[in-house]
This record gives C-alpha cells, structure tokens and sequence, in this order.
C-alpha cells in the first residue's frame, strides 16, 4: 500500500477518523492493527519478520534491564544484534554474499558456481531492523528505560507512517509520544495536512515524472551517449531528493495529524557547501544512527588521523551496503568517504586559494561556488547509486561527454519538450521554497499571508497534483532498502 495510492488515502482517512473518535485507552491498539494490516498489505507473511524483530528486541531489553551484570548484558545485547542482522543478512544480502562468493573462487580459477538465491527483500527491513536494534543499544547503554508495554513496543517498531522508508526514530523521542493523551488540534491537523499535500506535489509532479526519463536513459545507457546520460544524471538527484523526502513529508505529515512528532529528515541537501555539510543534511536520521551507534563506537576522530580517515571509510561503506546488496552501494558509499577525506585533507589550502582569489567580500560567490562543486561531486557518485551494474555506471561516466550536443528534442528518453518543462518549472519551485526555508518556516510565512493569496497558494499546489500529476503509482525509490 504506497502513500501514492488512492487505497492508502481511504486507509489514512479512516484510521485517522477512528484514532479521534475512540477513547484513549484504544488508540494505541488501533494504530498498532492497522500499522500491522499496512505492512501486511504488501505481503502478509513477511508480517512474521516484522513481529519477530520487535520480539526479539522486546525481550532483549527487559533481560538488559532487570541484569546487572555486565558480561550478561553484553551477551543478551550480542543476541540481540546477532539475531536481528541475522535476519536483515538472510533476505537483503544472502544473495550478494554468494555472488561475491562465486567471483571469489572464479578468480582462483576454480570451475564450480553454487547457486545464487531469489528471495523477494521485505519492504522497508533495513528501517525497522536499525531502529529495533537502536533501541537495544540504548538500553543496554542505559540511556534508555526498556518498555514494558508490549503493544506499546510492538507499535514503536512497526508505526505506519515511518515504518517502511522512516525517518528511523529513536526510542527517547517516539516511545514517551505513546503514552501521552492526545487532543485533537485543528492546527496540528493542518499543518500535517500541507505537509503531505506538499510530499504529494514533490512525488507525483517531479520525481515520477523525471524518474520516465531516467529510468528509459540508465535501463539502457549503451542506447545514449553525451547529453542524454548527463541529462538524466542531474534528473536523477531531483528524482531522489524528490522521492525521499516527499516520503518523509506524507510520514511527517499523517504523524502529525494523528498527533505525533517524526523528526526532519531532509534539510534542503542541494545547498550543501560540502560533502560533510551534505551528510548533516541528507537522510538524517540514518546518518545520525550510523555516526552514534557505529562511528563513534569506532573511536569517531578521537583518534590518530589514519585511524579516523579508516573510520570514516567503514562507515560510508556500511552505509553503502545498507543501501543495496551491490557493488554499486559499495563504491557510491566509498566515493562519499573519499570525498569527505579529500575535503578534509586539502581544507587549508582551498581556504588559502579562496581567500587570495576572492577575499572576505565574495563570500556571496564562494559559498554559490561551493554548493555547485559539492552538487556536482553528489550527482557524480549517485551514477553509481542509479547504475544496474558497475559496467554500466562505467559506461556512463566515459560518455557523460562524448558525441555531445545539447537537444531540445529529448529523441528516446521518454519525455517531451512539454513534460521537461513542466519537471524544469516544478524543480525551481522546489529550490525557492528550500531556499525561503532556509530562511525560516514557509509554513509559517504563508499562514499569515491575506486570504485570499493564501488559499491561492493551497489550491495551486492541489489543482498540481491533480493535473500535473504522474499517477502511475511509481514506487517510492526507499522502499527497496
């Protein structure tokens, strides 16, 4: 049941309904049969997982709880993650691992191949696995109490709204929200309203609109050569952003009808200055995750400068992985972590080379200067993200420029002069809002506008998605992690 379809509005109009209607006491088991039949909808069997993850981790919690003994907390902590990963291993990465395997003993020149597995990957694993495990990390560093409330547990791990692409929550953060009394707020329940209409308008007006052209070009890169591949490479990042982060909005958005808080995601990552810069802004809650649970466990930069550069280099590798079962995750992670090295290493001479060229006067110029290189150093690496193949992404890269000439006729990529305008139109409308957000909430900007231009603003954003829409139901990209 995607967020981009008719059956999940009549699914969120009616629990949101019944969650108001209700008396208290049973609202947390409405929200957790209906997170339950939400997940279910898409295979109900994989609905075992899903339980078996929050028991496991449940039980885990209450054992590091009640032990004080810290080589037995350890060991319930090690089940813990040894049983979790252990599931997220054997359907994301069993068939990877094996693959590998094969390339392994082909190198050595041995004639044998085993079998590689098909196993369909459960929607959204990765999500609801880091944010299990998060919680028993807490836990056994007693930075968290563990929940005694099963439903309540139950329904943290398994919350519709953020439960298949997050934002990945923490337990300190979502769990106290279960226990609090909501009263119903029309001001909340408006705000949550524009924020999904505007996820809405990001998904259906540009990102599955774009994604015809960009999945026509890198299905079959070896068909293009020059501004085709460059063409849908820059798609593809408004693509992504585009995807992602309207899910993010409907997720933040239904929560907050229903009275909760999801954290920001998406910080406006296009206007990054640097590779780092990006990384606080893009997917935070999973960066956040991997710099607390696995970066600083490493020793973060509290080491010596090579160890840190090592740590730096796991960690956007594991963030690879975590990503796609592929080599392609595996070097768009590797490219990230060169970048952020690179950047790191020559930051006093490019500070030097700025100031002699362009002085304290031409900060305007320089910070513009930055984002581009930085935007352009994202889009090169997201080849590798996009690519079905490391051979293809090769391809694309050897002739992002060859046999180029710029084409107003778009011949074989699936769009039109018509369609690309409206995606061109769409995408400045996207960075004028980023920018006025950067500059405050535009919510707030627009709620004290005149009526009259106010609701012009509104209805021009609906009257988008209704006609300007691509209601394909394009799957969400996020949903294959």
């Amino acid at each position: 049941m995607a967020f981009n379809s008719l059956s999940f509005l009549a699914f969120f109009v009616a629990t949101a309904f019944l969650y108001w209607m209700i008396p208290h006491r049973f609202r947390n088991w409405l929200l957790l049969v209906a997170s339950y039949y939400f997940y279910a909808s898409w295979r109900a069997e994989y609905l075992i997982l899903l339980v078996a993850m929050t028991l496991l981790n449940y039980a885990a919690g209450l054992a590091m709880e009640r032990e004080q003994a810290e080589r037995r907390r350890k060991i319930y902590l090690s089940l813990s993650l040894i049983g979790s990963f252990g599931i997220l291993f054997a359907f994301k990465y069993v068939g990877f691992a094996v693959q590998s395997l094969n390339l392994a003993i082909d190198l050595l020149g041995v004639s044998i191949e085993l079998p590689v597995p098909q196993i369909l990957l459960p929607v959204g694993i990765s999500f609801f696995t880091f944010q299990a495990v998060g919680y028993s990390i807490d836990v056994f560093r007693r930075r968290q109490s563990a929940e005694r409330n099963i439903g309540i547990f139950a329904l943290f791990v398994s919350f519709f709204p953020q439960l298949v692409a997050g934002p990945i929550e923490r337990a300190s953060h979502l769990l106290p929200q279960f226990r609090e009394k909501h009263a119903f707020s029309y001001a909340g329940a408006t705000s949550g309203l524009k924020l999904m209409a505007w996820g809405f308008f990001k998904k259906l007006v540009i990102a599955d609109r774009i994604a015809i052209a960009v999945n026509n070009v890198y299905n079959h890169p070896t068909d293009f050569t020059g501004f085709p591949l460059l063409l849908a490479t820059y798609l593809f990042a408004f693509q992504i952003l585009c995807d992602f982060s309207a899910y993010t909005d409907i997720a933040r958005g239904a929560a907050r009808v229903l009275g909760f808080d999801l954290m920001e995601n998406f910080r406006r990552p296009y206007f990054a200055t640097s590779v780092r810069d990006f990384w606080r802004r893009w997917h935070i809650s999973l960066t956040s995750w991997f710099r607390d649970y696995l970066y600083f466990p490493l020793g973060g930069n509290r080491v010596n400068t090579w160890r840190w550069f090592l740590n730096l280099a796991i960690v956007f590798v594991v963030s690879g992985l975590w990503h796609g079962a592929g080599r392609t995750f595996v070097i768009w992670g590797g490219l990230h972590a060169f970048f952020l090295i690179m950047g790191i290493v020559t930051k006093p001479l490019r500070e030097r080379i700025a100031n002699r060229l362009l002085g304290e006067r031409l900060g305007g110029a320089r910070k513009l200067f930055q984002m581009f290189v930085t935007f352009n150093l994202v889009s090169f690496a997201w080849i590798f993200f996009r690519a079905n193949s490391v051979r293809q992404a090769w391809y694309v890269i050897s002739h992002l420029f060859s046999d180029f000439h710029i084409s107003t006729h778009f011949v074989g990529i699936g769009i039109g002069p018509y369609e690309f305008g409206i995606a061109i139109f769409a995408i400045l409308a996207l960075l004028i809002v980023d920018l006025l957000q950067e500059r405050g909430s535009v919510l707030a900007r627009v709620a004290v506008l005149p009526v009259a231009l106010r609701w012009a603003i509104y209805y021009a954003v609906l009257f988008s998605i209704l006609f300007l829409g691509e209601f394909g139901y394009e799957e969400f990209i996020y949903f294959q992690f």
